[in-house]
């Protein structure tokens, strides 16, 4: 008599990998060409990583003096204090006054997972979760699975296109009373001190409890410090939050998935209250963290020649970038294409905007075989010397040809 599984009623989960990623890979054409990937990408099209990390991983491959023990449940603390003070600054008055600190996390989505498991337990009335980013984000689903309420909203303004400020405060004007606010990645934000000012007391009058998250501290301008500016400004002003830090893109070492849950609170023996709590989570989630991704990047920002060449890395990652999409808008300034572009160059990062239609997006899909998200946030470092002519060339196309289409729907209807 045959055995009944008793995973018989489990249906196949559909959107195991993004939709856009399976399409690409079932287009049969040899020079397709897709835009949208996660990781920064070198000239020669591979994952980018900082060539001091392949020196240090190395270097650790053969240190026979390792002890291979299990890391502490708080995670491995040289790679906590190395990271706060990346974060903060090695001469922070938060450091220097023990009310920052940190859970060493897994993955890029642990630090939320491990926050809001504890939100959900100590902030009670906290039922409503906002999220302001420069793109729909990965990680509200968390949020959704904890029993919150999740709105998401983005800065990116497709009309004027530029990252408004002006969105990010009357968002922030219209939540609810004792929510979390979820602030992604705003760098492109320009705030003047007015505005700052109104964003603070806002925060402050409506107990709004905010949480970071720094994906790739380094990697939007170049400069560390000015990547976590809004962060430092927050906790100068004596603000409570938690922060989801990842150091698995500005490394390079997107296989090992680590990062940090950063806890700012108003003195050190919150901090120490809500660290033993979070790490009474953490036991439930995955006891101890893995180590091999910790020890690289703690032997390059404990050792100042190595962080020098990791900063220096950056550096060139980012000019490259920027030079990539002066590139970018020279060629479609010289092929004549309709509207201004200057956007593209405004923007920081690896991934930015360009500002197309869903029209256009489609024929660049189906005619051109170049695959980007229907928000046109591209990836900049998946553009090089052999396929940037193509790619603007087709751009130039596929505007031509949607304005020549309205034109031709225009003078149907005229006459």
């Amino acid at each position: 008599m045959p055995t009944l599984s008793v995973f018989m009623d489990v249906p196949m989960m559909h959107k195991l990998e993004g939709t856009l990623l399976k399409t690409y890979k079932q287009d049969d054409y040899p020079d397709k060409m897709f835009l949208a990937y996660k990781v920064c990408m070198t000239n020669e099209g591979q994952p980018w990583v900082s060539l001091v990390v392949n020196k240090t991983r190395l270097q650790i491959a053969q240190d026979p003096s390792l002890n291979y023990e299990y890391l502490p449940m708080i995670g491995m603390k040289s790679f906590i204090q190395a990271s706060l003070e990346l974060l903060f600054g090695k001469y922070s008055q938060a450091i220097v006054e023990n009310r920052v600190g940190g859970v060493h996390t897994v993955g890029d989505s642990g630090a939320f997972q491990l926050g809001a498991q504890f939100l959900k337990t100590w902030l009670r009335d906290a039922q409503v979760v906002c999220m302001i980013s420069t793109q729909k984000e990965p990680y509200g689903i968390v949020f959704q699975d904890m029993g919150f309420t999740v709105y998401e909203y983005c800065i990116w303004d497709p009309k004027h296109l530029c990252m408004d400020s002006n969105i990010f405060l009357d968002v922030v004007e219209q939540m609810p009373r004792d929510c979390i606010l979820v602030i992604g990645n705003i760098t492109d934000c320009k705030w003047t001190q007015s505005q700052l000012a109104k964003l603070m007391l806002t925060i402050k009058n409506k107990r709004i409890f905010p949480f970071f998250d720094i994906p790739c501290q380094g990697l939007s301008t170049g400069d560390l410090e000015e990547d976590a500016e809004i962060l430092q400004y927050f906790v100068s002003q004596g603000f409570e939050f938690f922060c989801s830090q990842s150091l698995s893109k500005n490394f390079g070492i997107y296989d090992e998935g680590l990062g940090m849950l950063v806890v700012a609170t108003l003195n050190n023996q919150h901090l120490l209250c809500v660290l033993s709590q979070l790490m009474n989570y953490t036991q439930a989630l995955w006891l101890n963290p893995p180590a091999r991704g910790a020890r690289i990047i703690t032997s390059i920002l404990c050792n100042p020649a190595l962080q020098g060449e990791w900063k220096q890395s950056l550096k060139e990652v980012v000019e490259n970038i920027m030079l990539i999409k002066e590139k970018v808008k020279e060629k479609l300034r010289l092929l004549g294409t309709p509207g201004s572009w200057d956007h593209i160059t405004e923007q920081t990062g690896t991934h930015g905007y360009l500002g197309l239609s869903h029209q256009q997006v489609e024929y660049l899909i189906k005619k051109k075989h170049i695959y980007m998200p229907k928000s046109t946030r591209i990836n900049f470092t998946c553009i090089n010397a052999s396929n940037i002519d193509y790619i603007t060339q087709s751009i130039n196309e596929a505007i031509l040809f949607t304005k020549n289409s309205e034109k031709h729907l225009q003078d149907v209807n005229d006459h």
